[in-house]
Parts: structure tokens; sequence; C-alpha cells
């Protein structure tokens, strides 16, 4: 059985990726891990000590089983539900739990409600989409989970063949028996050469999924692929972070970071497994 992760903290924020969470894992008849870390107070004391651990558990799990009650009640008791409570670093503790559960997904809130919230979910949002092995599904605050019909990939025609992860794509529009709609992001046209090629061969890599293509040439790439998105009805939308040195962090906006909490339709990050 299939396992998507959810992450809460159980804010409003979370609580709305949860139930989105929630509704993937019914479609796809996969079972539901709810996943929460916290953390201790930092203390100022000569001698460290553990004030409080067992107290920000507890009520932790007390969180916890409210929201496993009010998931089971909208779903009619039919859904598989497991939770997992953790002490640490969030994206440490992720990433540990992602090796022992193999999720098919991982679900983050990717904004907050409040100025506070906006920033420490944009900042685990982006981290993890950036770094996170696994897929990852960020779900900004007003969008609810419909029926996956519609799949788009972000893609700017270079590398194609390391940087594409072809069995996860498939693997989705598979599952959900979807559209795939590929947007050209790199501001070329489709009638340069290194363009043709680059395309010729995701083509080639694809093309089983009857793809459809778009060009965007917005200078803008970020906002005319959230544009591109709302208005074609995109259910879920795919991007493939790149890992870029420190000089080309320098030079570089992030283009997820930006798709992450702008975009009002969920944004998926794939990564290119390496060998």
């Amino acid at each position: 059985m299939k396992t998507i992760l959810v992450a809460t903290d159980f804010s409003p924020a979370a609580n709305n990726a949860v139930n989105y969470a929630a509704e993937m894992a019914s479609a796809l008849n996969a079972k539901l891990l709810l996943f929460h870390v916290y953390q201790l107070p930092v203390t100022y004391l000569e001698v460290p000590v553990l004030i409080g651990e067992a107290e920000i558990r507890k009520e932790a799990e007390q969180h916890m089983v409210t929201l496993v009650e009010s998931l089971k009640m909208k779903t009619g008791n039919k859904s598989t539900i497991e939770t997992e409570i953790r002490m640490g670093t969030f994206f440490h503790e992720l990433k540990e739990a992602c090796e022992i559960f193999s999720p098919y997904t991982v679900v983050l809130g990717s904004q907050g409600t409040t100025a506070t919230e906006q920033f420490l979910f944009g900042t685990h949002a982006v981290y993890t989409m950036k770094h996170l092995e696994w897929p990852v599904i960020t779900v900004p605050l007003d969008a609810k989970f419909s029926y996956v019909r519609k799949i788009g990939l972000a893609c700017d025609f270079s590398k194609v063949v390391n940087t594409t992860p072809v069995e996860e794509i498939a693997l989705l529009v598979k599952d959900f028996n979807a559209e795939l709609h590929v947007l050209n992001t790199g501001k070329k046209t489709d009638f340069e050469p290194d363009i043709v090629f680059e395309s010729a061969l995701l083509q080639e890599m694809i093309g089983n999924l009857n793809p459809s293509y778009h060009f965007i040439t917005n200078d803008k790439t970020d906002e005319a692929i959230i544009e591109f998105a709302e208005k074609n009805h995109i259910d879920l939308l795919i991007v493939l972070p790149k890992r870029y040195s420190l000089l080309d962090k320098l030079v570089h906006r992030s283009h997820t970071r930006q798709l992450v909490l702008h975009s009002h339709v969920p944004v998926m990050a794939l990564h290119q497994e390496t060998s």
C-alpha cells in the first residue's frame, strides 16, 4: 500500500494540507501518515536540562488524537491512518522518516495565516522541496484536493536526460489517468536548435504519455507559469529543482521559492535519482 506522509504542526495552514493529503490518500487507496516534529524551548541555564519535554510531547499527542478522530469522521472511518511524533529538527527527522517509510509523496503546507507562519512554512517548504529526495507537494492555504486530471511539468529544456525523473512522472500520470502538459520555461522559442534537440530527447523519454507542449516566453517566468496553471486548470504542477553551486546561487533567482510561495496550485518537486 502506498504511503502519503503529511507534516503538521496542527495550525490551520497545516490542517488544510492534512485534509488535502487525506483526500489524495483516499483517491489512491493509500495509507495516510501524520507526521509531527517538536523542539524543546531554548534555555539559558548553565547546565542544560530537559524542561517540559514530557508536557510538550503529551500536548502533541493530544493534538494528534484529535486530528485522527476528525479525519476518521470525514472519511467514514475507511482510511488507514498512522501517526509519528518526533523530537528534533524538522528536516533531519523528516528525512529519517522518509528513509523508513518510503512515502509515495510528502505533503506540506506552503503558507501560513500569519506573517510568522508564512515565514516558517515558506522556509520549511522551500528547503524541503530543494533537498528532500522523495517527491514533495506543497499545498497553498486556499487549495482543496480535486482529482488530479491535469498535471503540469515546468521544464527549461536543459539537460533533460539527466534532470527528468521519467518513472515518477509516468507513475503519477498513470495513477491518476491524467493529462500531461509540458511547459518550456527557458524563455526560448521552440525554433531554437538547442530547444529542438532537447525537446526531441524529452519526447523520446515521455512520448508514450502523450504530453502536450506549451512554450512560455514571458520574462517573468514564475508569474507566467502560475498564470498558465490557473487558466488551464492544472491540478498539480511539477517542478524539477536543480542544486546550483554557491556561485550560481548568487546570480540565480529561486524559481522554486517563487512558485511555492505564490502559486494557488499545489506544487510538486521531483528529483532525478543519482547513481
